[in-house]
C-alpha cells in the first residue's frame, strides 16, 4: 500500500504516542491498589502495544518511548489524582484520534484502532470514582467561601487601614475564624445528607481548602511594601488560584473551563471591587487613620 510522506510523518507521531501510552499506563497499573482497575489499565497498554505495531509497519521504524512524558503524567496521576492524571492524558490522545480520521480511508487498520481508543475512554470512564472528587464539592465551598470573602474583606480593609501590616492581620484573625467557622458548617451539612460522604473528611477538605487560600491571598500583604500593589497582587493570586482549581475540575469532571472560570472571577473581583470602595467610604466618615 502507497502511503503519502505526508500520512508517514502522522503515522510515526502517532506511533510514539501509542508507546507512550503503553508504558504510562503499565506504570499506573502498578500503582493502582484495585485489582479490577489495575487490569483494565493494563488491558489498555497492551492495546496501545498492539497498536503501536500496527503502525511500525508503516514507517518501518522504531521509536524509544519519550520517558519525560510518561513521568510526568505518571506523577501528575500520583500528585493530583488518577482520574486527573488519565483524563489529561486522554484529551491528549482526543486530539491524536482526529488524525485516525484522515487516514481511515487509506488505512484499513486505523477504523480498528479508533474503535478501540473509543472503547479505551468508556472503560475508564467507568472505572474512575475517586475519593478526592466525591469531596470535590466541599474543596469548591472552602475555596469559594475563602475567596469571595476574604478577597473583599481585604479589599476593604485596605482602604480603611492602608497598612499592609495591619491589614495582614486583620486577615489572617478573619481568615482563620471563618476556616473553622466553614469546617463546621460544612461538618453539621454532611451529617444531615445522605450522600455516602463522611462528615468529618468533608470538614477538613473544607476546611484545608480554605486556610490554603487564606495564606495565598494574605502573602503579598506580608511580602508588599505598599499597600496597592499588595492588593494587586492578592487579586492575581485569587485569579490564578480560580484558574487552576477550575482547570483541574473541568478536566477531572468534563465541565466548561472557561464558563467556570469567569464566572466565579466575577463574583470574587466584584465582591473585592464592591468592598473595596465600602472600606474607602468608612475610612472617610469614621476618620480612620492607622
Amino acid at each position: 500500500m502507497t502511503i503519502t510522506s505526508e500520512q508517514k510523518e502522522r503515522i510515526l507521531k502517532l506511533q510514539k504516542e501509542e508507546l507512550d501510552g503503553h508504558y504510562t499506563y503499565l506504570k499506573l497499573a502498578k500503582a493502582i491498589k484495585d485489582e479490577h482497575n489495575a487490569n483494565v489499565i493494563k488491558n489498555i497498554a497492551q492495546d496501545e502495544m498492539k497498536h503501536y505495531q500496527i503502525w511500525k509497519r508503516y514507517t518501518e521504524k522504531d521509536t524509544n518511548p519519550n520517558r519525560l512524558r510518561i513521568n510526568f503524567y505518571y506523577w501528575l496521576s500520583k500528585i493530583l489524582g488518577l482520574t486527573f492524571g488519565i483524563k489529561l492524558m486522554e484529551r491528549g490522545e482526543e486530539k491524536a484520534q482526529a488524525n485516525y480520521a484522515t487516514l481511515i480511508d487509506s488505512i484499513p487498520e486505523a477504523k480498528e484502532i479508533l474503535a478501540e481508543e473509543e472503547k479505551h475512554e468508556d472503560e475508564l470512564l467507568d472505572m474512575l470514582d475517586e475519593e478526592s472528587l466525591k469531596y470535590a464539592g466541599s474543596v469548591v465551598l472552602g475555596l469559594n467561601d475563602a475567596l469571595v470573602e476574604l478577597t473583599g474583606s481585604l479589599a476593604g480593609l485596605t482602604f480603611a487601614f492602608q497598612n499592609t501590616k495591619v491589614i495582614a492581620l486583620a486577615g489572617l484573625i478573619t481568615g482563620i475564624a471563618a476556616s473553622f467557622s466553614m469546617a463546621a458548617s460544612e461538618y453539621l451539612s454532611s451529617k444531615s445528607d445522605e450522600d455516602g460522604k463522611v462528615p468529618l473528611r468533608s470538614a477538613i477538605y473544607t476546611g484545608i481548602a480554605y486556610i490554603l487560600t487564606v495564606a495565598i491571598l494574605i502573602f503579598p500583604y506580608l511580602i508588599a511594601k505598599n499597600y496597592i500593589i499588595a492588593l494587586l497582587w492578592t487579586i492575581t493570586n485569587a485569579i490564578l488560584v480560580i484558574a487552576i482549581f477550575n482547570f483541574y475540575i473541568s478536566v477531572a469532571k468534563d465541565l466548561d473551563f472557561k464558563k467556570r472560570f469567569l464566572e466565579m472571577s466575577a463574583i470574587s473581583l466584584g465582591v473585592a471591587l464592591f468592598s473595596f470602595v465600602i472600606g474607602d467610604v468608612i475610612r472617610r466618615v469614621f476618620g480612620i487613620n492607622v
